[in-house]
């Protein structure tokens, strides 16, 4: 199946709002914020916030599903969103990236590999690594981590 970046952005997004919107996060896409690490006007894909207490999380959406130059634009995306004023991430999928970006996404901290179900927009093991940073910016573990798991004496 071909996506482009913004159907890519909009499953991201149209994924948060089903699961997370219930629990309190308001989704926007396209989102003016300050200046990127080269002084132009940055634009974010997604933006995710809970206004009761104003935590907030930039995302960058990325899909590759063939040989191309968004591999270029791997570090700098990172780079940009270690500047940024507010926690970030960058979400990627698609099966189109070099081994040596396809390593350093997979690496970076600031990465999560997501690819919801396109009609369920259920929580997968898909979707687990985006699962994850929301939980860690928002405090949504009751939401990620299972039961089963719970520590019994």
């Amino acid at each position: 199946m071909t996506v482009s970046g913004h159907q890519y952005r909009d499953l991201i997004a149209s994924y948060i709002h089903h699961n997370y919107g219930p629990h309190g996060l308001v989704v926007y896409c396209e989102v003016s914020l300050g200046k990127t690490v080269i002084g132009k006007d940055r634009f974010i894909d997604v933006f995710v916030i809970r206004p009761d207490d104003r935590k907030a999380i930039a995302i960058e959406c990325k899909y590759q599903d063939s040989q191309g130059s968004v591999d270029e634009k791997i570090p700098y995306a990172l780079q940009d969103l270690q500047a940024l004023w507010v926690p970030g991430c960058l979400v990627y999928a698609g099966k189109g990236w070099s081994k040596g970006v396809l390593h350093t996404l997979e690496g970076s901290h600031l990465a999560a590999h997501c690819w919801p179900e396109k009609d369920k927009l259920s929580r997968t093991k898909q979707t687990r690594e985006l699962d994850h940073m929301l939980a860690a910016v928002f405090g949504f573990w009751d939401l990620v981590l299972p039961a089963s798991k719970r520590f019994k004496r």
